[in-house]
């Protein structure tokens, strides 16, 4: 399981960033940034948030995320960790919502450190 890291070095990818401040795509995005973590906004479909660039993909960021935190529909959690754990990335943040019996029978059947239906605004 994925252990609460509270360093403030690591840097977060938050898979479902938003500009849309009504959804927590945007909320989880605003929060962490404003205890000081860094985090990188994952949306294929948005150019900047909150002035800064967002990447379509986790592949575009120049390094590894010490974590990957998910803040989209079940379906779209599950096909992105699955793709995610056979490029062997690690350490999945599943926010509630995120979460189906799906993707949680996926994720025992692997070696992947994550924690489900936890989220990270409150646990940080």
């Amino acid at each position: 399981m994925l252990k609460l890291v509270k360093d403030k070095t690591i840097n977060i990818a938050l898979i479902g960033a938003s500009n849309d401040r009504s959804k927590y795509g945007y909320k989880i995005y605003k929060n962490l940034t404003s205890k000081g973590y860094t985090v990188i906004p994952i949306n294929p479909k948005e150019i900047l948030i909150e002035e800064i660039k967002s990447l379509p993909q986790i592949e575009s960021m120049d390094k590894i995320p010490d974590i990957i935190d998910f803040v989209v529909p079940p379906k779209v959690a599950l096909a992105e960790s699955k793709r995610l754990e056979s490029k062997g990335y690690d350490n999945f943040w599943f926010q509630p919502g995120s979460e189906s019996d799906e993707l949680i029978e996926f994720l025992k059947s692997t070696k992947l450190n994550y924690l489900i239906n936890e989220c990270i605004m409150v646990e940080t």
